[in-house]
């Protein structure tokens, strides 16, 4: 499974951050992005409540 975050909707509220460091941190520019290629799958759940604390939906996991 992969992750993406649409770094245009992005407000860089940091709830994916918290929720899920192994796998979103912020860029450069304060936004949030992934930061593996492949989710690992022990923290595939973690990602997955990262996507769904979003207050602005803007995180995509997909394989």
């Amino acid at each position: 499974m992969k992750a993406k975050v649409n770094k245009d909707m992005c407000i860089s509220c940091g709830i994916c951050v918290t929720v899920c460091p192994e796998v979103f941190a912020f860029d450069d520019n304060s936004l949030a992005e992934s930061i593996v290629d492949e989710i690992p799958k022990e923290c595939l759940s973690a990602a997955e409540e990262a996507r769904d604390s979003c207050p602005v939906s803007v995180i995509d996991i997909y394989e």
